[in-house]
């Protein structure tokens, strides 16, 4: 019976195989390294080969959240699930704390009195830490609404790692922070989900502590 590390690394394998077919091309003279590994981890985790179309990175981005995660940068999502989907052993090792707002009582207060979305006062908690702050998005494109508007009052996330699912201002959230001014990892179009910014997170954890897969 094979370990759970041979598997992924068989399931890698064929990750970078199927993506040579598809491209034509050694997927490295698309996506260099860090890229190529965050664009294989999200496959991994969908089984989903439109990522490698779909996955567009900031110039530098991914080399700004590996920075800021060997500094140990907060990591804060808009859902438990993203938050409970991110190796807390490899963010261990680098001193990287995991948030999430979205539980909080007074986030629930709020969003009832302002009639908005929790996920939106998750981006005004998120912007009010006094350490940097890695963005994981992957439910809410209100989160990646409210938080364009903080980017153009002055907050600046180390890494927006865009990547919301669904059929309501998804594409368009996704917009404004690919027309922000700050790095980012985005899934253009309505794929996306927790799990895909669980996966950007991993991803990028692993190249800090050197994991082979």
């Amino acid at each position: 019976m094979m370990k759970p590390l041979e598997i992924e690394a068989k399931s890698m394998e064929i990750i970078g195989q199927e993506l040579k077919e598809r491209l034509g091309c050694d997927p490295a003279a698309i996506w260099p390294e860090p890229e190529l590994a965050v664009v294989k981890r999200c496959i991994h985790t969908s089984a989903d080969f439109d990522y490698g179309d779909n996955l567009v990175f900031s110039k530098g981005g991914v080399k700004a959240g590996l920075q800021a995660l060997k500094q140990g940068a907060v990591i804060v999502t808009d859902t438990n699930m993203a938050a409970a989907g991110i190796n807390k052993a490899a963010a261990g090792k680098l001193g990287v704390q995991v948030m999430c707002f979205m539980a909080d009582e007074d986030v629930a207060a709020w969003a009832k009195e302002r009639g908005c979305t929790r996920a939106v006062l998750c981006m005004e908690k998120a912007a009010a830490l006094k350490k940097p702050v890695i963005i994981a998005a992957g439910n809410a494109p209100t989160a990646l609404i409210r938080l364009s508007e903080l980017i153009k009052e002055g907050f600046q996330p180390q890494l927006v790692i865009g990547v919301p699912v669904g059929f309501v201002n998804v594409v368009e959230s996704k917009e404004l922070i690919i027309n922000s001014n700050v790095p980012y990892i985005v899934a253009r179009g309505r794929k996306g989900g927790s799990n895909i910014a669980a996966a950007v997170c991993n991803a990028l954890l692993y190249q800090c502590i050197n994991r082979v897969i």
